[in-house]
């Protein structure tokens, strides 16, 4: 009950900034309950007078600390969930925040390889980037006597505690709203915590980000106009990683690129046409695809790099993101339609005419436009809309697939707002196609199942002898009945009576905590 009611203080001083900062005018209250409208009239009477100018979710969401700062860069990643209004304020909200001490970073280090920082690095400089995770160094290394620039990524000290609190608290806000909204469940709230959890675990072992890295420049290495930087695996450990410095151009500097005479054009060609060939042929995708994520280097590889957002697509994603797109390019409309429904992704009980028919009105439009006006993200996104209706629950993974798209497809029609997406997509996902679900496709799909249900028929006897161990358990329990001892049901009956005492009691501490709140603003 302890931890109940420090979550509902954390969620109440949050709720706060939100209504002093004026997110709450920007949701619209018509389709809510009425005491949720009323409660919406009663927050917007403490916004700041300046609140309704500015991105105000973000500022928001800045004051309240680096994990909100990280909730709001990922739900930027899910307007089913917020909104398309609200996801675009979000695009704007930047993962920033001053450089802790140097001396900090060196005792860090120093720490985890259990040597002197002059026995590791040649050279160590100030930080040059620094975020609410880690902050980023430039240093050098030698060998035999030859000094080498390397970009050294070093956690912050003691970030884990704060952010397993306030995701603690998100849990607990998910969990209580799936309970009470049918629309809460369907769009998975605690699957969207937990996702942004296991993201920020992930980004807080810096030998996880090292793997990835390692993992893209293994399946991209016969990519020509495609590379990573390269990991010293010998610095780097779950607080320090360490990696070849990128002396490339970046993305965010269009002045320099236009200098250096690079083609522009081709470069968003490349951009394209990389994105979708790691997610397609690897399902395995940088997932952060921002113009400061990107570098050119003089030989004009494209160079991604901060691979502490990853997503993934399993083999039934690939394909079903291969034929959509592929059917959409044909106006095969009921194809698009029976690819969901062969996915699982709507329930079985919907009309696959209906659907279609749904399909049609998102795709049609699109054929009277020329090619450069067509936006295959946008596309994704009206998909997305539509399926909410018929009762296609949240798929996290095309999610992020469908936003990373925003952000690349944006950044190449930067570079040539011309750019025709479906043309240049063209030749990856039809490639992808042939290979996968065309004549040796298929045979090697048969082949994979022939060697499943060869692994199947070897686990049959252990199978069968776990099944009628349960099923001569069951029989137990429907002969004898679940009996609890009474001292088990007085406990429950204990638990209950002291969980209703802690949440009254929370109840009325959180009402006096606001109106203190309210009374001294």
């Amino acid at each position: 009950m302890i931890s109940s009611l420090s979550h509902i203080v954390r969620l109440a001083r949050a709720g706060f900034v939100f209504a002093r900062e004026g997110v709450f005018g920007l949701v619209d209250p018509s389709p809510l309950p009425p005491p949720a409208q009323a409660a919406i009239r009663i927050a917007r009477l403490i916004e700041r007078r300046d609140a309704k100018s500015g991105a105000r979710l973000s500022r928001a969401l800045t004051r309240l600390g680096p994990t909100y700062v990280k909730l709001g860069q990922f739900l930027a990643t899910r307007p089913d969930v917020v909104g398309v209004a609200m996801a675009r304020d979000l695009e704007s909200l930047q993962d920033r925040l001053p450089p802790f001490p140097q001396t900090e970073a060196i005792a860090t280090i120093e720490t985890a390889f259990e040597k002197p920082l002059s026995e590791i690095f040649a050279q160590f400089g100030e930080a040059v980037a620094a975020a609410s995770i880690a902050q980023v160094h430039r240093a050098e290394i030698e060998t035999d006597g030859i000094r080498k620039p390397v970009a050294v990524k070093v956690l912050r000290p003691h970030v884990g505690a704060r952010f397993n609190e306030d995701l603690s608290a998100f849990r607990y806000a998910a969990q209580k709203m799936e309970g009470l909204s049918s629309e809460a469940r369907r769009l998975r709230l605690v699957e969207i915590v937990e996702t942004l959890a296991r993201s920020v675990a992930m980004e807080m072992d810096l030998r996880l980000e090292a793997a990835a890295l390692s993992e893209m420049a293994e399946n991209t290495r016969d990519d020509p106009d495609f590379r990573t930087p390269t990991v010293d695996w010998d610095r780097t450990s779950h607080n320090v990683l360490t990696m070849e410095w990128i002396d490339g151009i970046a993305l965010n500097d269009r002045a320099r690129l236009e200098a250096s005479g690079i083609d522009l054009p081709a470069l968003g060609r490349n951009l394209i046409q990389s994105f979708l060939r790691h997610a397609l042929r690897d399902g395995f995708f940088h997932a952060d695809m921002h113009p400061g994520n990107l570098f050119v280097d003089h030989a004009g590889h494209l160079i991604a790099v901060d691979f502490g957002i990853m997503g993934r697509l399993g083999m039934k994603e690939r394909q079903f993101l291969a034929e959509i797109l592929l059917g959409f390019i044909t106006r095969d409309y009921r194809r698009v339609a029976e690819v969901h429904f062969e996915a699982g992704y709507v329930p079985s009980h919907h009309s696959v005419e209906n659907f279609a028919q749904a399909i049609r009105a998102i795709g049609e439009p699109i054929h009277n436009r020329a090619a450069d006006e067509i936006s295959m993200a946008k596309l994704l996104t009206l998909l997305l809309e539509v399926t909410g209706l018929f009762d296609m629950r949240t798929r996290p993974e095309l999610i992020m697939l469908q936003k990373t798209m925003v952000v690349v497809e944006g950044v190449a029609r930067s570079f040539d707002p011309k750019l025709d997406i479906w043309s240049t997509a063209d030749p990856v996902v039809r490639d992808w196609i042939e290979r996968n679900l065309g004549p040796v496709g298929r045979i090697q799909a048969a082949a994979s199942g022939a060697g499943d249900l060869g692994r199947i028929l070897l686990g049959l006897p252990a199978l069968a002898s776990r099944g009628l161990a349960a099923l001569e358990q069951f029989e137990a329990v429907t002969r004898n009945g679940l009996v609890l001892a009474p001292q088990t049901v007085a406990a429950l009956g204990e638990q209950q009576a002291r969980k209703s005492r802690w949440q009254s009691a929370a109840l009325w501490i959180i009402a006096l905590a606001l109106l203190a709140l309210l009374w001294s603003a």
